[in-house]
């Protein structure tokens, strides 16, 4: 099965995702969001696969997402293509559905 994390290798989190990911012997692609935000077009496309809206996918710790509380979807997904911060993450894909990987666990409903 293949897979795409958007990782983050500081986070826990995020590393317990990819860990899992490998266990279960996915090829998995690395995406370190941070260095290659992901599109406008591509977020909106992995949310909608993933039945959110985009301020489901905000880090809602980050100050600058506090602002986008009232923000059209958009105007959210143009914050987080600018500032990669702003993405909930690890943000996971495989043929079977994209899911916030909070907690880790939620991943393995995609394997």
């Amino acid at each position: 099965m293949r897979a795409t994390i958007y990782h983050n290798p500081r986070c826990s989190k995020s590393r317990e995702a990819l860990a899992l990911l490998n266990d279960a012997g996915a090829d998995v692609t690395v995406v370190e969001y941070l260095k290659s935000p992901p599109s406008v077009e591509e977020l909106a496309r992995l949310y909608a696969k993933a039945g959110l809206a985009p301020r489901d996918g905000l880090r809602k710790a980050e100050a600058e997402a506090k602002a986008l509380a009232q923000a059209d979807d958009a105007t959210v997904l143009a914050a987080m293509a600018a500032n990669p911060i702003l993405i909930e993450r690890p943000l996971v894909e495989t043929p079977k559905g994209v899911v916030i990987g909070r907690p880790p666990e939620a991943v393995r409903g995609i394997l």
